[in-house]
């Protein structure tokens, strides 16, 4: 009985696995991975070794976990999506047979598979990611390797925060195998800090395969931000206008959300980063959105501020006109070689000089009041990305740009200015000479915005039943 169970469940998990061919076409290659790889192999120092740990499964709750959220380092070297994994990756080539890499993954298993979904297995990482020398997890806590030959152990910060378990196969297990192995006790911020300052470079410059991701992820926030300009109303509930984001990221094929949607009317768009997005009504008020898709792992970050009746009151246009008019001026700086300070330093300028104009502000330093946040952040696998923020911008690297104000309640200043929080926000590709913005089939011009208010969206059409 129990041997017609085993076949019983394995037949079902084979089934399954057979059944997955109709999936995207458009995941980065193995070929992308492996060339990350070496050029991660390039930057360290000789005979060192680099270790990469998945993130851990995190309890959304009792017994049921968040949709797993793979380690941008692991996936951007691997292609590995999945938990309690390991990556080593040596300098020089190691053994007799002259490895540089070793990827230790989560093990097969039928009946789990049934329950929890598809692993690769080994075969799996050999066939679909291009390795040579895979081995499950387990294997990690036997497998010869001497860390205290090595000049360097390069690693990132290792989580404190995994929960205890007597499995030998988890990343508990993983990384008390790797302390035992390396005899480390305390990390040692000069590892850390040179994994970091590899990755940050690696990641900050975009290749030719991640601009087409990136392309894509961006447009299709774009078509999300311009449908809610469309079906938006003084009715329309923060949630419901949340909803048709994820509705238009899921039907171009998008995960998810690279981050939590802020999606705030009135006073809430002057909270930075809020998203309890639950207020049930708009009301004739601006609604803030900031709110972009992630697609295969890259995330776009795409922020709009509009008027639930479709037309600004002049108040909020004047408010608007000042964000809009930082964000053309910084647009003039995006190009190689100009420090990634002066962004933000010209855009507070503009907004201060804004500000001092309409009589809000009169010292220029208080212009912090109002725009509390920088104006630029890298952009990619993780929505505030890797990159080095004291350099200088180079061609093919993506930031945000996104000036903002806001002006909550019981502000010191005339109240005809209360709950006006504006933020506009796009992603802009660093060209040599110039930039693209990839995030501009969504209107950032007040007048183009009321034309876009104007016209019917798909959504306006839906009817549900009454509860």
């Amino acid at each position: 009985m129990k041997q017609f169970l085993f076949l019983f469940v394995f037949a079902l998990t084979t089934s399954l696995v057979q059944s997955q061919e109709n999936l995207p076409t458009d995941y980065l290659t193995k070929e992308f991975h492996q060339g990350r790889r070496e050029a991660f192999r390039n930057l360290m120092p000789a005979n060192s070794a680099a270790v990469v740990f998945s993130y851990p499964e995190r309890v959304f709750s009792k017994d049921v976990n968040y949709n797993y959220h793979a380690n941008p380092d692991m996936y951007y070297l691997t292609g590995y999506k999945e938990p309690d994994a390991v990556l080593l990756l040596f300098k020089e080539p190691q053994g007799t047979e002259k490895y540089t890499e070793v990827l230790f993954v989560r093990e097969r298993n039928a009946q789990k598979e049934t329950w929890t979904g598809r692993r690769l297995g080994i075969e799996g990482a050999k066939s679909k990611l291009g390795f040579t020398k895979v081995y499950n997890g387990k294997d990690f806590n036997t497998f010869e390797i001497d860390f205290k030959k090595f000049d360097k152990i390069i690693y990132d910060n290792i989580p404190t925060d995994v929960e205890a378990s007597k499995n030998i196969d988890n990343l508990y297990s993983l990384l008390q195998s790797f302390k035992t192995k390396t005899g480390i006790i305390a990390e040692d911020k000069a590892s850390v800090d040179l994994f970091n300052n590899i990755t940050n470079s690696l990641r900050e410059i975009k290749t030719p395969e991640e601009l087409v991701v990136m392309r894509k992820t961006v447009k299709l926030s774009c078509i999300a931000h311009n449908e809610v300009m469309k079906a938006v109303g003084p009715d329309m509930s923060e949630n419901e206008a949340d909803g048709i984001h994820a509705y238009v990221h899921r039907h171009y094929g998008a995960e998810g959300e690279g981050y939590p949607p802020i999606i705030g009317a009135g006073g809430n768009g002057c909270i930075l980063h809020y998203n309890d997005n639950n207020a049930t009504k708009i009301d004739n008020q601006l609604l803030l959105m900031d709110v972009g898709s992630e697609y295969h792992g890259y995330s776009a970050d795409v922020t709009r501020t509009i008027p639930a009746n479709g037309k600004f009151t002049e108040e909020q246009k004047a408010i608007y006109q000042i964000v809009y008019e930082a964000q053309e001026e910084v647009f003039k700086l995006c190009k190689e070689g100009t420090p990634i300070q002066d962004l933000n330093k010209r855009s507070k300028e503009v907004v201060a000089a804004g500000l001092i104009k309409l009589g809000i502000i009169t010292d220029p330093k208080d212009a912090r009041i109002y725009y509390p946040h920088g104006c630029s952040h890298f952009l990619g696998l993780d929505v505030h990305d890797k990159g080095n923020y004291m350099g200088t911008l180079k061609e093919n690297m993506i930031l945000t740009v996104e000036p903002g104000i806001y002006i909550p309640a019981n502000s010191k200043c005339d109240k005809k200015w209360w709950n006006i929080g504006v933020r506009i926000e796009d992603d802009i590709l660093m060209l040599k000479d110039s930039y693209e913005n990839l995030s501009a089939d969504s209107p950032r011009k007040w007048q183009d915005i009321e034309a876009l208010a104007k016209q019917k969206s798909t959504f306006n059409d839906m009817k549900f039943p009454k509860i």
